[in-house]
């Protein structure tokens, strides 16, 4: 019997340090939670909110749901969730109508800021404008290792496909 208790006391301890491991600043995990914050507030968020211009949903929408990419965050050097104030990404959501397939959706995309050093979150959408290009704006916003990123890469394949599953559960197809 004895031999049981100082196994599982073993265990234990192996799996509390193990705990105390991954939350004294896993990058992987940091950018998970990223990850999941960013979604979350997109997908709870008004479309408005997300700042594009044109983009109107239809009144009586079910959801939106968004697909995510940390490009990265400040500062960089968080080693936990709790110390990121600012995360730059690619978002791209659909909002997900009854029986709408995806390809005729509204949908948001674009290169963008998360502040969350505000309560909710802000939600900065990188846009040309009148007088300024795309590309001149995206450089303004993002720091210039980030900016490179936003210029090349959107959704890895997985995330997209994690979306458009979603998106289709959510407008019952």
């Amino acid at each position: 019997m004895h031999r049981y208790v100082w196994a599982a006391l073993v265990l234990l301890t192996v799996s509390a340090g193990v705990i105390v491991l991954n939350d004294d600043g896993d990058p992987q995990d940091v950018r998970g939670q990223i990850m999941t914050r960013m979604r979350s507030t997109l997908e709870q968020a008004d479309p408005a909110t997300h700042q594009h211009a044109g983009h109107t949903a239809a009144a009586g929408r079910s959801e939106i749901v968004c697909g995510v990419r940390v490009y990265g965050y400040e500062p960089a050097e968080a080693a936990v969730f709790a110390d990121v104030r600012t995360v730059y990404g690619f978002h791209m959501c659909g909002v997900a109508e009854p029986l709408v397939p995806w390809d005729v959706a509204v949908k948001l995309a674009g290169p963008l800021i998360l502040d969350l050093s505000t309560d909710p979150a802000g939600i900065q959408v990188v846009e040309a404008t009148a007088d300024i290009r795309f590309v001149d704006r995206l450089q303004q916003m993002f720091p210039a290792r980030y900016a490179e990123l936003a210029l090349t890469e959107a959704l890895s394949e997985t995330e997209m496909t994690d979306l458009r599953g979603r998106y289709d559960t959510a407008a019952g197809l």
